[in-house]
């Protein structure tokens, strides 16, 4: 578990107040203060680029996630200097994954670069830690500031965006020689500019819930399990469901399946329902529990509704840049088809645009400046390309079917080195160069993988 202190600090916000507020101009504006907006943010911020944040909403906010930060995560969290010791971070040592009978305990892969642990930490806060994280390196961060397009010079380029500031939606335009698009899976900006989602792209769909589990809440291991059933037809649903500890008593529960035109939509209150009957009476997750008393008077105990969000997956919205318009994040699709996780490759996505974009500046106008901004693109391709792509391939052809289950057999439960393997795969814990024989493997594995083209 993580040490704590006595006091969780958040740095200082510099936010411009809405009465305050008719439109400015800055170097880049990044356009939402998710984890990939605040990350970019930060690293533009620290290389000394005026750079300004407009955020729809107000902080602290809800999001739909399952709160849970692999060693990837983690390593990015660390890079920027965020204080991962205080109150509201609770340490995992690694996953469970359950499958009928079976369990598995994997603990994360000792690998390189990457911490030898994962975090949980609760989205109502851990934005507004990233965005004041951002703000205490010098960005500007403008709340309550939802944009509503673009603002194109004659040859449709980006040379800003158009907003509504405060409840009062009085409008305004800002300026910038680059823009960064980090509002989330809706991508509003990036649709504006042309940057339509790929109709054989993959799409996931998760909810989540809290639960009061104070048996659960303090465990050390990410809860996974893979031999969730649909509600209407008993066919095994394609994703998987996850208990993760809060530390404060509670338990983030939810699940995320792809959409299977086969199959038809899947209702995630109904099949989550099912699955929790199944859980231990002592846990406090079953629907109806009479322990305590739900928000909304009759799923024991549970706290707020059930919340859904979809999930863009495997870079599927493209061009990542262009025209002046860089897509970071979930408005770039970039949430993982392996697992459906998306803040490791968030935070990535964040700093190595912040490069890409410190660089161009650095060049001028011109053609030089282009090829700094399109290195972007390119660096993400070789970061996540091939791992994405087998994990695409393998989204469609195995888990839109069965799941995980199918891999999770007794033969790959019951060998730790696979188990090794198959968690590094997951997570995207592949090193290079090679660390280990596993490494090594992988490295061959995905090499193996035709290498897509770069999103330009």
């Amino acid at each position: 578990m993580p040490e704590t202190t006595p006091e969780q600090t958040t740095p200082e916000r510099t936010t411009t107040s809405v009465e305050e507020s008719a439109g400015e101009d800055a170097a880049v504006i990044v356009v939402g203060a998710g984890p990939a907006g605040s990350a970019a943010a930060f690293h533009l911020a620290s290389a000394g680029v005026d750079v300004l944040v407009l955020e729809k909403e107000e902080f602290p906010r809800e999001k739909v996630c399952g709160d849970g930060l692999t060693p990837r995560a983690v390593h990015q969290l660390i890079r920027m200097g965020v204080d991962i010791t205080g109150p509201g971070w609770i340490r995992s040592r690694g996953m469970r994954w359950i499958t009928g009978d079976r369990q598995a305990l994997i603990e994360w892969p000792k690998v390189g670069r990457y911490p030898e642990f994962g975090l949980c930490r609760s989205r109502h806060d851990f934005d507004e830690i990233l965005a004041g994280h951002a703000t205490a390196a010098g960005a500007r961060l403008r709340t309550r500031t939802k944009v509503t397009g673009p603002l194109t010079d004659a040859t449709g380029r980006i040379v800003g965006v158009r907003a509504e500031i405060g409840p009062e939606r009085r409008p305004a335009e800002f300026r910038a020689r680059v823009v960064i698009a980090a509002d989330g899976a809706s991508a509003r900006l990036a649709v504006a500019m042309g940057r339509e989602r790929q109709d054989q792209g993959l799409i996931a769909t998760a909810a989540r819930r809290y639960y009061r589990s104070p048996q659960r809440s303090q465990e050390e291991y990410l809860e996974l399990w893979a031999d969730l059933r649909r509600h209407d037809n008993d066919r095994l649903l394609a994703g998987y469901g996850w208990i993760f500890p809060m530390g404060d008593g509670r338990v983030n529960v939810g699940l995320g399946a792809l959409r299977n035109r086969r199959s038809g939509p899947v209702d995630l209150r109904a099949t989550m329902d099912r699955w929790l009957a199944r859980t231990p009476e002592e846990w406090g997750l079953r629907p109806g529990d009479s322990a305590s008393a739900g928000e909304d008077g009759g799923d024991g105990a549970a706290e707020g509704r059930v919340l859904s969000a979809a999930l863009p997956i495997g870079f599927n919205r493209h061009p990542q840049y262009g025209q002046g318009l860089l897509l970071v994040g979930d408005s770039g699709g970039m949430v993982s088809p392996w697992n459906g996780e998306g803040i490791a490759q968030a935070l990535e996505a964040g700093e190595v645009a912040a490069e890409a974009v410190v660089q161009a500046l650095g060049q001028g106008d011109g053609p030089a400046h282009e090829r700094a901004l399109a290195r972007y693109p390119v660096e993400m391709s070789r970061r996540w390309g091939r791992h994405y792509r087998l994990g695409s391939l393998l989204s469609r052809q195995v888990f839109s079917r069965g799941g995980f289950q199918p891999l999770l057999n007794r033969w790959v439960m019951g060998s730790p080195t696979t188990l090794d393997a198959l968690a590094r795969l997951l997570i995207g814990l592949v090193d290079a160069p090679p660390q280990d024989a596993v490494d090594r493997a992988l490295n061959l594995l995905l090499h193996a993988v035709p290498a897509p083209a770069p999103s330009l």
